[in-house]
């Protein structure tokens, strides 16, 4: 009995990694010198979320409440054409193992826009949100630059506060409609 003990053991500790500490694909963007990154952790939105609590303003509150149920913010942006198309491939291979759902996509000229969802526990709370953008003009408008972004939120995310949010701060039109599903 103690020899399968010590199997079992072995066993359960060499596939922790696999399931509870493995990397996601999409780490490999963090460290390209093609792709720019930005990471949000849980205790850096915890500082903001208690630095702005003592607001009264209802919008700051709903901020506060989204701020303090996001575990990670992820975001991947890129100029460069080979990275982008990277971006794109991985942006899938993540889609399908993470077992997202497409919750809508809008094309507009150029400027493709995709958002995916993990549902989470209830209705209206997804564990992730990812957004995917490609194809988007410069600010001159005069000269298109290919531009890529991907976007990733993991938590316990109500999607009428994101929505409410973009709405309050003049974000995209299109993120106004991440909470119609």
């Amino acid at each position: 009995m103690g020899t399968i003990k010590k199997w079992f053991t072995v066993v359960v500790c060499s596939c922790l990694p696999i399931f509870g500490m493995s990397q996601s694909i999409l780490d490999k963007f963090e460290d390209s010198d093609r792709v720019g990154s930005i990471t949000i952790s849980k205790g850096m939105l915890d500082i903001v979320a208690d630095a702005m609590s003592y607001d009264k303003d209802e919008d700051t509150k709903d901020f506060v409440e989204l701020a303090k149920s996001i575990d990670n913010i992820r975001v991947f942006i890129s100029e460069d054409k080979g990275a982008s198309a990277d971006m794109a491939v991985t942006m899938k291979q993540y889609v399908k193992s993470s077992r997202l759902e497409e919750l809508m996509k809008i094309k507009d000229k150029d400027t493709n826009l995709r958002f995916y969802i993990k549902n989470g526990n209830n209705g209206n709370n997804v564990e992730e949100l990812l957004m995917f953008v490609t194809g988007i003009e410069d600010e001159k408008g005069n000269d298109f630059k290919f531009e890529t972004i991907l976007l990733t939120m993991t938590g316990d995310i109500d999607l009428a506060k994101v929505s409410s949010l973009t709405n309050k701060m003049n974000l995209p039109k299109e993120l106004n409609r991440v909470n119609r599903r």
